[in-house]
């Protein structure tokens, strides 16, 4: 039935915007045999604003994969640098997070451990909605950062990494048997606010799958039991996330992205400092307005990296300095 819903309300989208076009051009042609020129004008600008509209329904002709329409786990983690990579992985948090909520969906964050100056050292996050998963799943890789450092007393210039991962949340739909005696459970005390029972219980829970070194955590809850259940979860997804990738044969590809943040990894770099600008270097797809983009202005980045998945391109763009 979901399904269903989701295709009929794709046809009826197609439909509107036939109609919409069809009825303005014809407005243009009698405004034009009648020499009405404020008909003309005002058809013409009804069709300039459906290319907004038309943009959308594009996007979601190309979210047709398996998990696509699921909801989305995403992992941001610092690389090598200490507070500047923390600060910037924290940038990063603060970018998904405002692109979500502009997005309409819903967030919530599962574990988070803030680094010892600023920023953080990883956090993971749960986005709801439809069709989560199918718009973060080109976001996952090494983003770059290139600014003059605030914690620089020199003013000297910077570059820092932080990978980010996004894997779909599976339901009950999808089965995927884990062996427990696979697995390594581990409780611990949750870190940051929450009130004197979650800092002072081993309500954390860590869970780390030996055969394939996948580790998740989750501390949202005051419950370990609640939190036990969204970390076996999170598990599943992102075995089933494996088995993606490897019925896409680029298994090999996003394991080197998750475990080396760093140079020749990075899919975006973000310039803040000599120059503005933001480059994707997997579709050369660039803004000129960093502060956008971190505001959460990611969906023409999203669109550039969903057209370019669909159509096979695998050629890497040239970096930035």
């Amino acid at each position: 039935m979901r399904k269903r819903n989701d295709l009929d309300g794709r046809i009826k989208t197609v439909l509107r915007l036939e109609q919409t076009i069809a009825d303005n051009t014809e407005l243009i042609e009698m405004g034009e045999a009648d020499g009405d020129q404020g008909i003309v004008t005002e058809a013409e600008k009804a069709l300039e604003a459906l290319h907004k509209d038309v943009g959308e329904a594009e996007l979601e002709t190309l979210l047709s994969g398996e998990a696509d329409a699921n909801d989305s786990f995403l992992q941001i983690n610092a690389g090598a640098g200490g507070t500047e990579s923390q600060d910037w992985a924290s940038m990063l948090l603060r970018m998904y997070t405002r692109w979500a909520n502009q997005s309409g969906f819903n967030v919530e964050v599962l574990d988070d451990h803030p680094g010892e100056e600023a920023g953080i050292k990883s956090a993971t996050l749960q986005i709801k909605g439809h069709n989560a998963y199918g718009k973060l799943k080109t976001e996952s890789g090494v983003h770059r950062l290139v600014r003059i450092s605030p914690y620089d007393s020199n003013a000297r210039r910077h570059t820092s990494f932080a990978s980010v991962w996004a894997y779909p949340v599976v339901d009950d739909t999808i089965n995927i048997e884990v062996n427990e005696s696979d697995c390594k459970i581990d409780t611990y005390r949750a870190s940051g606010a929450g009130g004197q029972h979650i800092n002072k219980t081993d309500s954390a829970v860590r869970i780390t799958h030996i055969p394939t070194g996948i580790i998740v955590a989750c501390q949202s809850e005051r419950s370990q039991h609640k939190n036990r259940a969204t970390a076996w979860k999170m598990l599943k997804a992102r075995l089933y996330e494996m088995e993606l990738q490897k019925q896409q044969e680029k298994i090999d590809a996003a394991n080197a992205k998750k475990t080396d943040i760093g140079w020749g990894h990075q899919i975006r770099s973000y310039v803040l400092q000599p120059y503005q600008l933001v480059k994707d270097l997997r579709t050369g797809h660039t803004s000129t307005s960093p502060s956008t983009v971190l505001d959460g202005g990611l969906d023409d980045f999203i669109q550039a990296s969903l057209s370019h998945r669909i159509k096979g391109g695998d050629e890497v763009v040239e970096d930035i300095d």
